[in-house]
């Protein structure tokens, strides 16, 4: 089976950085795929993507050894798996509150006796090879998402279930579970020791830290933290920040301004 080389990398405790994809093409995610992240994660929850985007994404992002993952809608058994089948190497779960959902989310991510996980890996065997079924349940990650207020009250129990492999920290709905409205980057003492407060559970429990940014100053400040699974921003993002920039550069140095109306 293709090794899930960001997966090996947490369990040897390296840093991985990676982007997320909101959009909806197959050509924008082949484009992000070869800038040379080390993963990529088709959005599924906040993004404007279905499960045909999906496939036609992670076909693209098969162009390249970045390795793909799916942030699920919800931590749902049936998408979970056909996300999988799809050729997912791993699945980012949502709103993950305790214990008994971390063991639904795995369940789901896992062949027998591991779990629950149906057989019929449609895509995933092409893209991971022949012997998929038998090396998946040690090569797909399973990343829960810390953000609620419930969540933080119970990292331990969740951190302790089998096959949790990073819990990956989402800062605006964060916001929300300590008292504050959701900025994205947020620079709050609050804020930032429930961040810290995440990972240093992932420490105790040897699970790989995770936290989403939207630009390179927060990407930085968690990877000196500590950070293994952090990513840098997404593609809207970078397109819109990239012509922004290029746009007020070039307004201002050759005095060209706006037409009125546009």
């Amino acid at each position: 089976m293709r090794p899930n080389t960001v997966l090996r990398a947490w369990r040897e405790g390296a840093q991985t950085i990676g982007a997320w994809l909101s959009i909806p093409s197959s050509l924008t995610a082949e484009q992000m795929a070869h800038t040379g992240y080390d993963w990529l994660c088709v959005d599924m929850q906040h993004g404007l993507i279905d499960y045909k985007d999906v496939v036609a994404m992670l076909t693209a992002i098969s162009t390249t050894d970045t390795i793909p993952f799916v942030r699920v809608p919800w931590n749902d058994p049936a998408t979970i798996m056909k996300v999988l089948d799809a050729g997912a190497y791993g699945v980012v779960v949502p709103l993950v509150n305790n214990k008994e959902e971390a063991e639904r989310a795995v369940w789901a991510a896992k062949y027998p006796p591991a779990g629950g996980r149906s057989s019929g890996p449609v895509r995933a065997s092409i893209y991971g090879g022949s012997d998929y079924t038998l090396h998946a349940n040690e090569e797909i990650a399973v990343i829960v998402m810390i953000e609620t207020a419930e969540g933080l009250a119970n990292l331990d129990e969740i951190l302790s279930v089998p096959g949790v492999d990073c819990a990956y920290m989402g800062p605006s709905d964060l916001a929300y579970a300590v008292g504050l409205q959701p900025t994205g980057d947020n620079t709050n003492p609050i804020h930032e020791a429930a961040v810290m407060q995440i990972y240093e559970a992932c420490r105790r429990h040897k699970v790989a830290p995770g936290a989403h940014t939207s630009g390179l100053e927060f990407t930085n400040k968690w990877l000196k933290a500590g950070f293994q699974m952090v990513t840098l921003g997404s593609d809207m993002i970078a397109m819109r920040s990239k012509a922004a920039a290029d746009l007020a550069a070039s307004r201002a140095e050759t005095k060209v301004t706006r037409i009125q109306g546009a």
